[in-house]
């Protein structure tokens, strides 16, 4: 029997209504509306896409985007003066900076730069420390999007074993951490892992995160997993696949992320979410 699908785009779809719904009771109880500063360097066809859509999204939920389209040739000095010019704006209650920065600029250093309470990628040191001890103020915007989509699924994370394929700061480990809290137990697999086909095999909720595409195969997959595929690999007729080999692995999973369409568009909900949050506290009503 075919996997069922986790349809992260209709998925997104739900959440981004809710948001436009709190977004207008929030200006109404309070005056405030929720305000997102959104940092774009350079020229990046990639990152300009991604921003533009967030940007489309914040629009359509009633979130003010105050946006800064800066040169490539941008310093950090430059950069950081920015970030602190935001980081006072009573207007703007989430800050993004998006990824890659260009190579003049130390992208650690531009993140710490970020107020903890604007920190709307929760990507400052601070949240992530939180995260660890399970008090995040905020929660990364894809993993929060993973877990979201694999409760949406009806399968109890409790007492599951849970396999993530990745370590990155920004998936992989988050991940971990946010099943973790949920009673799963976690293993984290990587470049040096052995006998990786084997640690899969025993995943019955499965996470990949590792750029590389169609990785995973269906030998690699346990009968009746949910599978959320987190890779985006753009091939060469231009087509998009995940790290996952999607059509053999849905024969043998009992639920299955797409990609595009699975956790891309959660990632997006996920950042007017904390967006929001921010704005919730800033208000005094969280």
């Amino acid at each position: 029997m075919p996997a069922r699908l986790i349809d992260g785009k209709s998925l997104a779809q739900g959440i981004r209504e809710r948001i436009a719904k709190d977004v207008v009771e929030l200006h109404a109880k309070s005056g405030i509306r929720p305000g997102l500063a959104a940092i774009l360097v350079g020229d990046d066809p990639a990152s300009k896409l991604y921003v533009k859509n967030k940007q489309k999204a914040c629009d359509a939920a009633g979130i003010y985007v105050d946006e800064h389209k800066l040169a490539a040739s941008t310093t950090q000095a430059e950069l950081l003066a920015l970030i602190e010019k935001v980081n006072a704006d009573p207007k703007v209650h989430g800050i993004l900076v998006q990824l890659p920065l260009p190579k003049q600029i130390d992208s650690k250093v531009i993140l710490d730069a970020v107020s903890p309470l604007k920190d709307a990628d929760g990507f400052h040191p601070y949240n992530m420390g939180r995260l660890v001890e399970g008090t995040a103020m905020f929660t990364p915007c894809t993993p929060k999007g993973v877990i979201t989509m694999i409760e949406s699924t009806g399968v109890a994370i409790e007492g599951k074993r849970a396999v993530v394929v990745g370590r990155s700061n920004i998936v992989g480990k988050p991940v971990a951490l946010l099943l973790m809290h949920r009673n799963a137990t976690v293993t984290v697999c990587h470049s040096k892992t052995r006998d990786l086909p084997a640690v899969c095999r025993e995943a019955e909720i499965l996470v990949v995160a590792i750029g590389k595409a169609k990785f995973v195969t269906a030998d690699m997959v346990r009968e009746g997993a949910v599978v959320v595929d987190v890779g985006v690999n753009r091939m060469a007729d231009g087509t998009f696949v995940g790290d996952v080999d999607f059509g053999p692995v849905s024969e043998r999973a009992g639920w299955i992320s797409p990609v595009p369409g699975g956790v891309g568009p959660m990632t997006i909900a996920m950042l007017l979410d904390n967006t929001l949050e921010a704005a919730k506290r800033a208000a005094g009503v969280v």
